[in-house]
């Protein structure tokens, strides 16, 4: 019995002190300087509008190890909205579309996260667009993971995700029912995040 116990003892406090066990979800910046969001959406059905946001902040917990990501955040400046255009860039800003004098934020939440394979998953977030928040799924590839070999040199993730909205769900419905401008919205992203090391 005592040597039952002293092995269950034992096995227990080697799981504890287990790398699995022990570990914990690091923080992530996001590098705004290695950050690209772009989305795509039809022009009276003959080709696609392709455009950006180029100013964004956020942040996201991630245990690599687990393969958990626990929580995080993404802020677009509506402002920002960007297709090499100007006079449309000023018509995506105003209350036909993004609103950005009354909402100068467009912002994604993670609620959740399923693993899919080795370096592939699923995310769920709250996305918040023109006041309104609708669940959005994302698919995201981990590209690389390792320390950044130049400039800052702290450890770096490299992520690729995209997904598909219809816009309508968050109340933008110009142009849809006479087909000028499509519902369905793809967006794309490409990322490098840093693990925070007390400098960011």
């Amino acid at each position: 019995m005592k040597t039952f116990l002293s092995t269950t003892v034992f096995a227990a406090t080697m799981a504890l002190a287990s790398p699995v066990a022990m570990a914990e979800p690091e923080t992530y910046v996001i590098d705004d300087e290695h950050f690209s969001m772009a989305f795509e959406v039809m022009h009276i059905g003959y080709a696609p509008v392709m455009g950006m946001f180029r100013d964004v902040e956020g942040q996201f917990e991630y245990d690599e190890e687990a393969n958990q990501l626990t929580s995080g955040k993404l802020t677009f400046k509506s402002k920002s909205v960007f297709t090499n255009h100007d006079k449309r860039d000023e018509h995506l800003r105003n209350d036909d579309f993004l609103a950005s004098g009354k909402f100068p934020d467009i912002i994604f939440e993670v609620t959740g996260f399923e693993s899919t394979g080795e370096n592939t998953g699923i995310v769920t977030g709250d996305l918040t667009l023109l006041g309104q928040t609708r669940p959005v799924e994302v698919n995201v590839t981990l590209n690389k993971s390792a320390k950044y070999p130049i400039g800052h040199e702290d450890y770096t993730l490299g992520l690729t995700a995209d997904a598909t909205i219809n816009r309508s769900e968050w109340g933008m419905t110009y142009g849809i029912e006479k087909d000028l401008v499509g519902d369905e919205v793809r967006l794309r992203f490409g990322l490098e995040a840093v693990r925070d090391s007390g400098w960011l």
